[in-house]
């Protein structure tokens, strides 16, 4: 099995694990728009440093495996402006559908919600009309 599928393989089993984590230990869904945008607008106060401990986990933990994973090509592009629009436009997408692929994809379809397999299937959707237009149509990215 190639390494890439075996990495992905471990990352997928430790972001279900930190839902379970997550849901079993508080009872909320771990999704990460939802968590980011509490701090942000301040729905989240009461819950600050959960909030924070989590996202102290999200960014240290790449860090702390670097040692032990070789680099890859993520064959993003290289237009930054680019990269900083499609973060935007995915942070306004996940807080119009309420929710990201964390809380919708991981979260939801786990739980068997309906709103979360409909939201899941619909940004699967638009991301490949997304790399169809900009990529293969426009040669943006």
């Amino acid at each position: 099995m190639p390494t890439d599928w075996i990495w992905g393989l471990i990352g997928g089993l430790l972001i279900g694990t930190g839902g379970a984590v997550y849901l079993l230990g508080n009872g909320r869904i771990m999704g990460a728009s939802g968590i980011i945008g509490g701090l942000v607008d301040g729905s989240g106060r009461a819950s600050a440093l959960e909030r924070l401990t989590f996202l102290a986990g999200v960014i240290l933990l790449p860090i702390l495996i670097n040692p032990i994973y070789r680099p890859f090509s993520t064959h993003a592009s290289q237009n930054l402006a680019v990269l900083i629009t499609a973060g935007l436009l995915v942070g306004v997408g996940t807080r119009i559908a309420n929710g990201c692929t964390s809380g919708h994809g991981v979260c939801g379809i786990s739980r068997l919600s309906l709103r979360g397999m409909v939201a899941t299937v619909f940004y699967i959707l638009a991301g490949g009309v997304t790399v169809v237009l900009f990529r293969h149509i426009l040669g943006v990215i």
